[in-house]
């Protein structure tokens, strides 16, 4: 009998989504997984019909729409002492679990559990290092304790046997500043394309969505699709609800919220706008769509542009990552990077308007698009993950 034990981060959706596609994959080949996260992740992997042990916390702090760089050093303690429990949980149930092959995305405890077993273990990650903020790395001291941090975790993550970059290769990395020139894991890295579901739907499934929300397609659609943490989520969608006052009056928008659990059923918020807690048909909304409006994480960049689709990127304030990933939005020139701190509604209207009329944008993420085609992230993944069982 074949096993994985299939360990995602808990914090947003984007590591446990990246796992449950795997998983389908893996369960056609009747290979028996168990799961073990924490924080809304739990929910999320057991809606999908998958054992999920609940383990501590080990997250960052978080305030009304940032990251807390304060209360995370006063976490500090707690989350070494929930490290520890960690590997001792970890070490007891994957020894119970007794699988062939352990795939941890972007937790540190299931590769430690799994070396002190002695069993095989991958790795999924699109953040080595733990980046600071801007604001702070300007100070070349902490550009020193970046570099050095690098090297420090790229070792640690280097206990896997294999580590898989869901990012496309150089140039074009999404990741870039958290990935590249670490010496520590070149050797054990692989670029493996973006892990997000590719769009496998028809015209019946967009024109049903199309007729459920009374949609003109003929008229421009913004999908607002904001996940993350909980605590930053609710402030920034008060502020894009405010901000579409400011449309114009031609454009239609639908929000999700990204609640695990939440109402699926659409709230109509004005003649233009709906309103999801959690929603449904995310991939049809994205297909439909002519522009998104996201936070910066990985895995809703990546799904932004395999759709084809350009962004307008408002980063959690202070993280480090999604800061990085939306200058590189930027820099490859397709979409618009919003200040999280100072962004007023009337800034996120003037930037959708501006995509909406400045082509260019969508042919840039065309163009990306059709090299994110050449590459795909679930098999390739799924690949590396059979050759071990």
């Amino acid at each position: 009998m074949v096993k994985a034990y299939l360990a995602p981060y808990g914090v947003g959706l984007g590591h446990a989504s990246r796992l449950i596609s795997i998983s389908e994959h893996l369960k056609q080949d009747n290979i028996i997984m168990k799961f073990s996260s924490f924080g809304e992740a739990v929910s999320y992997i057991n809606n999908h019909g998958y054992q999920c042990v609940r383990v501590p916390p080990i997250e960052f702090a978080w305030n009304n729409g940032g990251f807390s760089v304060k209360n995370s050093i006063a976490n500090i303690p707690l989350w070494f002492t929930n490290f520890a429990r960690h590997v001792a949980l970890e070490t007891r149930n994957i020894s119970t679990f007794d699988p062939n092959v352990v795939v941890s995305d972007s937790r540190l405890s299931p590769l430690v559990s799994s070396r002190i077993l002695g069993i095989p273990s991958i790795v999924i990650l699109n953040q080595i290092k733990l980046l600071l903020s801007p604001r702070i790395r300007e100070f070349r001291a902490a550009r020193v304790f970046e570099k050095l941090n690098g090297e420090f975790f790229g070792n640690i993550w280097s206990m896997a046997e294999k580590l898989l970059i869901p990012d496309l290769p150089p140039p074009y990395t999404i990741a870039e500043h958290n990935i590249w020139n670490l010496e520590s894991v070149k050797k054990k890295m692989h670029y493996i394309g973006f892990t997000t579901s590719k769009w496998h739907g028809d015209n019946q499934a967009i024109n049903n969505v199309t007729n459920s929300l009374n949609l003109d397609r003929k008229k421009p659609i913004i999908f607002v699709h904001i996940s993350g943490p909980r605590e930053t989520r609710l402030s920034l969608i008060s502020t894009i609800i405010g901000a579409s006052k400011y449309f114009r009056k031609e454009i239609q928008y639908i929000i999700s919220e990204g609640k695990p659990n939440g109402s699926i059923i659409p709230k109509k918020l004005s003649s233009t706008g709906r309103y999801y807690e959690w929603c449904p048909v995310r991939d049809e909304i994205f297909q439909l769509s002519d522009l998104v409006v996201i936070r910066a994480g990985h895995e809703a960049i990546s799904h932004a542009i395999e759709h084809g689709k350009p962004v307008v990127s408002i980063p959690i304030q202070n993280h480090g990552e999604q800061l990085g990933n939306s200058e590189k939005i930027e820099r490859l020139k397709i979409g618009i990077k919003l200040e999280p701190l100072t962004t007023s509604p009337p800034q996120i209207a003037k930037a959708i308007h501006r995509i909406l009329d400045d082509k260019s944008y969508l042919e840039n993420v065309q163009k990306i698009k059709k090299i994110t085609d050449r590459y795909d992230g679930i098999n390739n993944a799924l690949e590396i993950i059979r050759s071990f069982i």
